[in-house]
């Protein structure tokens, strides 16, 4: 049985093969991505579609600003095992993601996609034309979705990370843990 789950850490290795499968080392090129390396996703809003335990689905979204002093939401990446696509688990995930989104009080979420997917949940170019992001992006696929009533009207300018960071690796800490795995002993 499929469920839709929050994220957890034991989810991060398949989560990063699925990602790669479907979307490839590309995908780290894209501009949304520069909005989410090096932060973490919005809280409670990091979804996993698991199927016997095995993950199968992805979805996440972060903070950003929709132009200065604008809170809203960047989706993505979306992704499903290509084993259970079009059984409709990709549109389960984004219900899912916009309905949280919606409980925690968020008001607007932004996009990079198909905008002929994504507009069957209300996702429109209408609502980014005052909005630009930081790097290149088919206009055409750059998309919103007000989650209240005029929940992106005015919003204008840069598209910022807004997100809480990802607390580092202590590289020196991963280096003695390696070297004690393996026996090694490093000189100074």
């Amino acid at each position: 049985m499929i469920r839709i789950v929050q994220e957890a850490s034991s989810h991060l290795e398949a989560r990063e093969t699925l990602l790669d499968a479907c979307f490839g080392p590309s995908r780290f090129a894209k501009t949304s991505e520069r909005l989410r390396e090096g932060r973490l996703p919005a809280k409670g809003l990091a979804f996993a579609a698991v199927d016997d335990g095995r993950l199968i689905g992805t979805l996440r979204l972060w903070n950003i600003s929709a132009g200065p002093g604008r809170p809203a939401l960047l989706l993505g990446p979306l992704a499903v095992d290509i084993s259970y696509r079009s059984e409709g688990l990709g549109a389960r995930l984004m219900w899912h993601g916009i309905g949280y989104a919606q409980e925690y009080g968020h008001k607007a979420i932004l996009l990079v996609g198909d905008a002929p997917y994504y507009s069957r949940f209300g996702f429109s170019t209408d609502l980014t034309e005052r909005l630009w992001l930081p790097g290149p992006v088919e206009r055409n696929r750059f998309l919103g979705l007000e989650l209240v009533p005029d929940g992106l009207v005015g919003a204008a300018g840069l598209v910022n990370a807004t997100g809480e960071l990802e607390t580092a690796p202590d590289f020196a800490a991963l280096v003695a843990e390696a070297a004690n795995d393996t026996g090694l002993r490093f000189a100074a």
